[in-house]
C-alpha cells in the first residue's frame, strides 16, 4: 500500500530533514519512555473530547508474501503485534481494523480489534493508497473534523508503545501539525549515491563528490510503521511527508520494512533480538 495519494506528495530531502527531531534516540530512551507510559496516558486524558482512533489497514491478496498482513511471525499473525501494540497503549477510544477479508476480520477481532465494516474491493488493489483507506474509514465512523486517526501497517511488529505516545504527542504540543510519524536514518547517505548506466557510475548530487561522509547532512526516509494525523487533513488527502507534519527518529533495529521474503526473515530477527533484550 503506498501513502502517498500522487507522485507530488514525494518529499524532498529538505522537507524530511527539517521535520524530524535533531538527534537520534539513546538506547536508554526506550526504557525511560516505557516507564512514564501512564505518566503520558495521564497528559493525554485531557483531551477527552477529541476521539482518538487507532486504523489498522490490512487488506487480502498480497502478491510478494502471500497472505502476509496474516502470515505466522514468530508463533502469531503478524497483524496481531499492531493490534496489541495499540490495545496496550491505552491511547485509543477503539483500535479498529480496516479489510475486504472475512478471514483477516475474524482473526483481528480475536485480537481485540474492531471489524465494524469490511472495506470495499475498489479500495482494495495495489494501487489504493494510504490515504483513501483512512478517509472511507473516517466517513465510515463519522469522525470529526478535530479528531485524531492513527494509521498503523500491520506488518510492523517492532512498533513500540512509546512510538506511538511520543507521535502523539507532536500534534498534541502544536495544533499546526497535521500529521507526526516515525522516521528512520539511511545507513549509507544518498547524497553519495550513484547510477550505473551502460556499466559506468553517474553520481546523483555530484557538488558532494569531495565530501566526506561524515559531513554530510544526515538524511531520513519513512520508518513505515504509523501516521498520526487531524481527521480533516486525511478526509483532504493531504501529503504526509511535508513541512506541516513531524516525525521522532528510531533507531535502525527498531525498523524493517517487509516486502520480500528475506525482508520477513529480518524482521524476526530483529524481533527475536529485542524480545531478548526486554529479559535480560
Amino acid at each position: 500500500m503506498s501513502i502517498h495519494s500522487s507522485a507530488k506528495d514525494t518529499p524532498s530531502y529538505a522537507d524530511v530533514e527539517s521535520s524530524v527531531e535533531s538527534k537520534p534516540i539513546k538506547e536508554s530512551s526506550s526504557i525511560s519512555w516505557a516507564q512514564n507510559l501512564n505518566s503520558l496516558n495521564t497528559s493525554h486524558s485531557s483531551t477527552l473530547s477529541q476521539r482518538k482512533l487507532a486504523l489498522i489497514p490490512a487488506r487480502s491478496g498480497s502478491k510478494r508474501i502471500p497472505h502476509k498482513n496474516i502470515k505466522d511471525f514468530c508463533g502469531k499473525p503478524i497483524i496481531s503485534y499492531s493490534i496489541c501494540t495499540a490495545l496496550e497503549s491505552k491511547l485509543f477510544n477503539e483500535v479498529i481494523v480496516s479489510t475486504d477479508s472475512e478471514q483477516i476480520a475474524d482473526i483481528a477481532r480475536s485480537y481485540g480489534a474492531n471489524v465494524p465494516f469490511l472495506r470495499p474491493k475498489a479500495l482494495s488493489d495495489d494501487f489504493t493508497s494510504t490515504a483513501k483507506v483512512a478517509k472511507h474509514a473516517i466517513t465510515k465512523l463519522n469522525l470529526d473534523d478535530n479528531d485524531l486517526l492513527c494509521v498503523i501497517y500491520p506488518t510492523a511488529p517492532l512498533l513500540k508503545t512509546e512510538s506511538i505516545a511520543r507521535t502523539l504527542d507532536i500534534l498534541l504540543a502544536d495544533s499546526n501539525k497535521l500529521f507526526a510519524f516515525c522516521a528512520v536514518a539511511y545507513d549509507y547517505n544518498p547524497y553519495r549515491s550513484f547510477l550505473l548506466s551502460s556499466g559506468s557510475p553517474e553520481m546523483l548530487f555530484p557538488a558532494h563528490y569531495t565530501m566526506r561522509s561524515q559531513d554530510l547532512c544526515p538524511v531520513f526516509h519513512d520508518a513505515g510503521q504509523l501516521y498520526w494525523g487531524r481527521a480533516y487533513a486525511w478526509r483532504k488527502e493531504l501529503p504526509i511527508f511535508a513541512r506541516h507534519s513531524g516525525a521522532i527518529i528510531l533507531n535502525e533495529h527498531e525498523v524493517q520494512d517487509i516486502d520480500t521474503p528475506e525482508d520477513w526473515l529480518m524482521a524476526e530477527m530483529k524481533y527475536t533480538l529485542q524480545s531478548a533484550h526486554k529479559t535480560i
